[in-house]
């Protein structure tokens, strides 16, 4: 495999992993929600809520401070390390990142980020997250 070739797979796994960590804190709030209405006692797991958490407040913090992702920032590295022009790429490549980026202004990622971080805060507050206890 050529430089080119890894850099754009390289390129496409930051993307996917990027892609990976918006469905954690969006299928993550919703499981949070369903599962404590329907009874699951994993999602109250206080890691999983811990990371959860940590995640959306992260965005936020980038979004407060105009910072650009980390994970941004290394995609579109890759991508021109390998010679492609930004968000170029394949057919899979296209929509992944056309569900993640939008031309929005700022203000509307800062509110839309801070307004979920809201709603997971609430949920850690509505629905605790629970510490496992030792059996002895």
């Amino acid at each position: 495999m050529n430089g080119t070739v890894s850099y754009q797979a390289l390129a496409n796994v930051v993307l996917a992993v990027h892609i990976g960590l918006v469905a954690f804190v969006i299928v993550g709030l919703v499981l949070i929600v369903l599962g404590n209405l329907r009874g699951w006692r994993w999602v109250n797991n206080l890691w999983f809520r811990l990371a959860h958490l940590a995640t959306i407040l992260i965005v936020v913090a980038e979004a407060w401070l105009g910072m650009v992702c980390p994970l941004t920032t290394l995609e579109m590295w890759l991508r021109e390390q390998g010679g492609a022009s930004t968000y170029a790429g394949s057919f899979i490549e296209y929509w992944l990142q056309s569900v993640l980026y939008f031309d929005l202004p700022p203000w509307v990622f800062i509110l839309a980020y801070s307004l979920f971080a809201a709603l997971v805060l609430a949920c850690c507050w509505f629905f605790p997250p629970r510490f496992r206890r030792n059996r002895l």
